[in-house]
């Protein structure tokens, strides 16, 4: 039997900090200690986890001078930068959630579903890919192995959640009628959709959307796959929704596009439209699965295809992706 690893959550007051703890717990990952660690404004708070209260401590340059096998990181691409790899030099294995390192040719971009073998070659940090990315190529990956992917076409709908409490707090003021400065969105984001997500870049794509175009091309491990994509931030809490159109380079019979999904492990097919049978935000939300539906040809292409993908953008899109990750690790890990 492997030995039970020690472990560490880097963040673990946040809102991804407190879910990986939360997804932690449900899915009983093993461990013989856990550490607690954030910014020197949360230390000495407490969490508690699986009944037992922890102190949280700050985060400095020998956090990992004890012995720690998997770290937990959750606390912006800026820290991830400076700890992750004094973290990766003591041999620890970072998985970071940051947007830091996921585009270094060095470092894997893993979604387990899709990309597991890509754990095997990491040297100390594991790029954990963008929400709005992680369910996408989910999606994709089953009609990528069979068919391949010529053309992807993105336009994503995404939860205030994905943006942290700042976001959060800015639909709950505007639905509330509140007349409070807004912390994070350039205009009210209750009753509005803002196309902007992230920074502008020079080419006028944000840089959320260039985030799905280039992760995209590394998790699939294909950089023919043309990549195009509108990130939009919508009016819900939790869980992205996604309208995918994809150009296949093989026709297909979409019974055997929806026989790959039903058989695809981590994804729910949710497509009766006679019932009104889709994937929904709320549904989302709270699990750890990709939903599809809306599941139809593209007549506009040859070989097209629309789907309509949905997932807790904080859970599969962040949390639980990490903990996957961190789970296939456990099989590596010495006796």
């Amino acid at each position: 039997m492997k030995r039970k690893p020690n472990i560490a959550v880097v963040g673990a007051t946040g809102v991804v900090g407190t879910t990986f703890l939360k997804v932690l717990e449900e899915r009983n990952f093993p461990f013989e200690n856990i550490y607690m660690m954030a910014s020197a404004r949360s230390a000495g708070t407490t969490v508690t986890f699986k009944g037992k209260e922890y102190v949280v401590e700050e985060l400095t340059e020998h956090s990992f001078d004890k012995p720690i096998d998997i770290a937990l990181f959750s606390a912006g691409g800026g820290t991830s930068a400076k700890f992750a790899p004094i973290a990766a030099e003591h041999g620890c294995i970072v998985v970071d959630n940051s947007s830091q390192w996921r585009m270094e040719k060095d470092v894997p971009l893993v979604v387990p579903e899709v990309n597991p073998q890509d754990i095997g070659w990491n040297k100390g940090i594991i790029a954990n890919p963008n929400c709005s990315t992680i369910q996408a190529v989910v999606a994709l990956k089953p009609l990528h192995d069979k068919y391949g992917i010529k053309r992807v076409v993105y336009s994503t709908y995404q939860a205030v959640s994905g943006s942290g409490m700042k976001g959060i707090n800015d639909l709950k003021n505007g639905l509330e009628g509140k007349d409070e400065p807004l912390q994070k969105f350039p205009h009210p984001i209750a009753g509005n959709c803002l196309p902007h997500i992230d920074v502008f870049m020079e080419n006028g794509y944000t840089k959320e959307e260039m985030k799905m175009i280039n992760e995209t091309h590394k998790i699939l491990g294909d950089d023919s796959i043309k990549v195009t994509a509108t990130t939009v931030r919508v009016p819900v809490f939790d869980s992205h929704s996604e309208s995918i159109n994809i150009e296949l380079n093989k026709p297909f019979e979409l019974e055997d596009v929806v026989e790959l999904f039903k058989n695809f492990p981590g994804i729910v097919v949710q497509d009766d439209v006679e019932n009104n049978v889709y994937p929904l935000a709320l549904d989302a939300a709270g699990t750890d699965e990709v939903y599809i539906g809306r599941i139809r040809r593209d007549f506009s292409v040859e070989n097209g295809l629309n789907i309509w993908v949905v997932a807790d953008n904080i859970r599969k899109g962040a949390a639980t992706n990490a903990v996957q990750i961190a789970e296939k690790l456990l099989e590596t890990l010495p006796d």
